[in-house]
Order: C-alpha cells, then structure tokens, then sequence
C-alpha cells in the first residue's frame, strides 16, 4: 500500500495529538506541520521528527500532501479549509465546522467540485460507548446530556455551544432519525465574552425529547448521556467509555418492578485514532466519512439556533 503525504494545520492544545497519531500510523507520512507560532511549530516538528513551517502555501508548495488536518481557531476553519480544498487536497477539519451554515454548505459544493473527502472531527462518534451505543438503539424518547468542566482560557474564539455542547448536538442528531420541531435554550456568559454556561431544550417530529446542559465555569469534568427507550435506559460515560443498560424487569412477589442492570463489553481505543485512521481509509477508497459536512453542517445549525435563543434571553 502506498504511504499517504499527510500534514496538520494548528498544532496547539489539539493539534499536536494529530501530528502524534500521523507520526505513529501505518504507511502514512507525516510530512509537516504549519503553525502561525514559528517556536510552536519548531518543538512539535521537531518532536514527531516533521518539516516545520509557518507559512500555509509554501507548505503545500514544497509538500503537496494528500490530506490535511485543520486544527486552527474555529474563526479560521472555514478559510483554511477552502485553500486546502480548492487545491484538491481531502481535508479533516475540526469542530465546528465553520462559524456559518452558509461556509459550510460552501465547503460541501467544494469538496464535491473536487472529489475531496470532508471530514468534520466530532471526536466521539468514534468513541467504543457511543459506537454501540448507535448501534444497539432504537427510537429513542429522552435523552439528558450533561458536559461540564473548568474554564480553559486557551479557548477565546466561541463559548460553551460550540466548544462543549456541540458534541452532544451532534451525537444527539446522530441518533434520533427525525428532524428538529422546536428548540428553547438559554445561557450566560461568566468568566469571557462568550456564554460559558448553556443549557437546551430540544423536540423533535417524533416526539422525541433532549435536554443538553452545558458548563466551562464547573469544577468537576463531567461528560455523561442518559438515553430512554421504551424497555431500558443507558447511561453513558463518555470519560471511561462505559455504558450501564438498565432492562425493566418483571413483577417479583409483589414488588412493582425489578431493574436489571448490565455493562457490556466492547472494544475501548483513543477516540482520535480512530478517527484519523477513518479519516485517512476514507482518502485511500475514496468513501464518505461516518461523519461528513452535511452532519457538521446540521450540528452547526442547531448550534446557531441555540445561540440565538441565548441571545434573546440576555
């Protein structure tokens, strides 16, 4: 099998664990890493033993990678992502995907002009919990997300929705197959500029419900889902990758019910990995990803619209 070119644009907090996995992965060549910071770009360079460079095109010019990871300040996907693309480059871009619905939908109608694949990096559709958890549900009715941590000041460019939140959006979409009735939300800003707390009420056509709470002002690193079905519940935990099902079991010598609870067994890896190694398989048979613009794009749209409610309640 051919070695594919690859390289990382930002290589920050995020960023440098892409140039990591690259560096380890088979028949893939990590052939530079680009950074606004030249002292940045020259420790993680010179760490995974990759060509430094501060400057984008000459990075291209010099390397002409076959994909490129975008891990840069979310005001910049959309434009770095565009250059890359329009030189047919396949490109990973983080979440979210852009700051508008309209440079997403841009970037779409550009992949496909250029047969590139776009993947949108939500992390933990490739995380083992939420991978069976999508693979054994079915209609759900309410689900309860809780995403909460300590204010990390690395993070300037949004507020909590599209730093925190917008994982459980997009896992929340992921798993009810209708579309969003209504959307009541609200939050408030707390330590930056930006809403460091939020919370939202989401229906959908089915009828089903989610309520997704998140905090970057909280103590204690939570990430946690609930999910209600008809005939059982699962708690996930997205830190450790657990799930606890809890069946509903039958009447026992007068007792109303009996509830059965069961962990199962699946497979547990770094969620980044999986998905740089998607990514990449995703380049080489030249399929669409688990987790395509059009998913980034709607993610990105109920995003927005929670921010809008923020922004009326203020």
């Amino acid at each position: 099998m051919d070695s594919l070119k690859v390289g990382v644009v930002g290589v920050g907090h995020l960023g440098q664990h892409h140039a990591r996995i690259y560096a380890e992965l088979m028949n893939t060549e990590l052939v530079g890493v680009v950074d606004s910071s030249l002292d940045r770009v020259e420790e993680i360079a010179g760490r995974f033993d990759a060509p430094a460079y501060d400057d984008l095109d000459r990075f291209l010019d010099q390397q002409r990678p076959d994909a490129v990871s975008v891990v840069v300040p979310t005001v910049s996907h959309f434009a770095v992502a565009r250059r890359l693309l329009e030189r047919g480059i396949n490109v990973l871009v983080e979440k979210p995907v852009t700051t508008t619905v309209e440079q997403a939908e841009s970037l779409l109608q550009l992949a496909h002009k250029k047969h590139a694949v776009l993947q949108v990096g939500h992390i933990e559709r490739f995380n083992g919990a939420v991978r069976y958890l999508t693979s054994e549900l079915s209609d759900p009715l309410f689900i309860r997300s809780i995403r909460q941590g300590p204010f990390a000041s690395r993070i300037a460019d949004v507020g909590v929705v599209l730093d925190l939140m917008i994982h459980d959006i997009d896992i929340i979409l992921s798993l009810v197959k209708s579309d969003v009735r209504s959307i009541v939300a609200s939050g408030r800003s707390v330590c930056s500029d930006h809403e460091d707390l939020a919370v939202a009420h989401i229906v959908f056509e089915n009828g089903t419900i989610a309520d997704i709470a998140s905090s970057r002002v909280s103590p204690h690193r939570t990430r946690t889902m609930e999910v209600t079905t008809t005939d059982r519940s699962y708690v996930v935990d997205f830190e450790s990758q657990d799930i606890s099902v809890i069946r509903a079991g039958h009447a026992v010598q007068g007792a109303t019910s009996v509830e059965v609870t069961e962990r199962p067994l699946f497979p547990r890896m770094e969620p980044l990995k999986l998905e740089l190694e998607h990514f990449l398989s995703c380049v080489r048979e030249g399929k669409e990803p688990l987790v395509g613009i059009s998913d980034g794009k709607r993610a990105l749209a109920v995003a927005i619209e929670i921010l809008k409610q923020i922004q009326f309640r203020q």
